[in-house]
């Protein structure tokens, strides 16, 4: 703190009087004893702010970085959680969950599809392995069960050395029918073992054109003579290229001819299948 003090001119310096002026430091208590209450608080507040926040500032800086959670910086899931994820409806927390269930019988499962309705989500069907000494329905039981009331299989995933696992769902609005589930279903209704959700099933595909249109399997499906006619028409070596590929090539071909539904499309099909096999390509 600077003192002022004023002396008079000495004497010989005028008529006028002069100030001068000191500068004096002076031994004073401490800042803090001289200041207001309130002005001590948020000085004490702001203080303890600025030490808290330094403290934080440091304990972030040392810890390790958190692990992203968006679905831009996860890394893509492995075989193992893919295959879990498959199981358990695909990972989405809205959509249903079905069930891992193993019914000793065929009547068993029939029992189960009477009290479930053809909205549900579906299951995973437990099968025993060859030499598994658990009985389950056999694959050709819940078929024969699913299509009577107007379900049907599809994926097929392995679980351990004893068992294996096959989705069933109910039939979904517009999906094509085989000639082999064709083929069951007569048998079914000679048997009188149809369900009024298995006969809806078959009355509207027949309505819609499905039920004509019914695909062979792979291991009885036959090239189509127009197709033939095509491959035997082009010069450019597609034949020989077509009947050297392997079953599972030649379906997925012969597959996408069968399940068309206007001759113009099966037309314009089998022209870019013979162009690409006339390519070397496949499918």
């Amino acid at each position: 703190m600077l003192i002022l003090r004023w002396h008079h001119c000495p004497p010989g310096c005028g008529s006028f009087v002069t100030f001068a002026w000191r500068l004096k430091r002076a031994h004073l208590p401490s800042p803090n004893l001289i200041m207001p209450p309130e002005t001590r608080r948020t000085r004490s507040a702001a203080t303890a702010a600025s030490q808290k926040a330094k403290a934080l500032a440091a304990t972030v800086a040392s810890s390790p970085s958190p692990a992203p959670t968006s679905a831009a910086s996860t890394p893509p899931p492995n075989k193992a959680t893919a295959a879990a994820a498959n199981l358990t409806g695909g990972g989405d927390s809205t959509a249903p969950s079905p069930p891992v269930m193993m019914f000793p019988d065929a009547r068993a499962f029939e029992a189960w599809l009477e009290q479930n309705p053809d909205d549900t989500a579906g299951l995973w069907l437990k099968f025993a392995k060859k030499g598994c000494d658990t009985p389950t329905v056999t694959y050709d039981e819940a078929l024969d069960a699913a299509l009577c009331f107007g379900w049907i299989d599809s994926q097929v995933r392995p679980l351990d050395a004893r068992f294996y696992l096959q989705r069933f769902t109910p039939r979904r609005r517009r999906s094509l029918w085989s000639k082999r589930n064709v083929a069951k279903v007569a048998r079914l209704t000679a048997a009188g073992r149809m369900r009024a959700r298995g006969r809806a099933e078959v009355d509207t595909a027949v309505a819609d054109g499905r039920w004509g249109r019914a695909y062979s399997s792979g291991a009885n499906v036959e090239v189509p003579p127009d197709l033939q006619a095509a491959l035997d028409a082009d010069g450019r070596g597609a034949a020989a290229f077509f009947a050297g590929l392997g079953k599972t090539k030649r379906y997925s071909i012969l597959w996408r001819i069968e399940t068309v539904k206007r001759e113009e499309t099966r037309r314009r099909k089998i022209a870019q299948f013979v162009d690409m096999l006339a390519r070397g390509e496949t499918i």
